[in-house]
């Protein structure tokens, strides 16, 4: 792996690959919920201090929920000359040497390798960053684990990795 994140000019491929509608779905309807819910109480019942609590900690989760799909809304993918770089949020970042590479090949990001989507860890020692349980490209590398991530088009970057390895 190399350290060196995203210092590039030229790239071969580039891709953004957004969250997933289920992830979109879940988060829209966990927030009208908490939002809807506490208007009504408040606007309905009678609160005490302790009510008042629970509102805090409730929004205080909506929040939280908010800054991780803020923060995991898109995988970036970008390939130059000799370097594979994705980059999930603000805090997930990956670099692999082309060389470094033993195979790529098309997957699927399934629940039940990786109990879900968004940065994983798969039953077979495998690491994801997953956007949604569709399209994916594995990679092999010559140390260290096989690291999956979602992409619409596995096929051309299996194409190009596999053409400069």
């Amino acid at each position: 792996m190399v350290n060196d994140y995203f210092i590039m000019d030229d790239y071969v491929y580039r891709e953004r690959v957004p969250l997933g509608v289920l992830n979109k779905v879940l988060i829209a309807v966990f927030s009208i919920i908490v939002v809807f819910g506490t208007l009504f109480t408040v606007l309905l019942v009678d609160l005490s201090v302790e009510d008042l609590y629970g509102f805090i900690v409730a929004w205080g989760v909506l929040a939280f929920v908010l800054f991780l799909f803020w923060n995991y809304r898109r995988l970036e993918i970008k390939i130059n000359h000799d370097l594979l770089s994705i980059k999930y949020g603000f805090f997930n970042k990956k670099s692999i040497k082309i060389k470094e590479i033993v195979s790529c090949q098309i997957t699927k990001a399934s629940f039940s390798r990786y109990g879900g989507s968004g940065v994983r860890y798969g039953v077979d020692g495998s690491t994801a960053y997953t956007t949604s349980f569709g399209n994916a490209v594995e990679i092999v590398p010559k140390k260290g684990r096989t690291f999956v991530f979602s992409s619409k088009s596995p096929k051309k970057i299996c194409e190009i990795i596999n053409a400069r390895a």
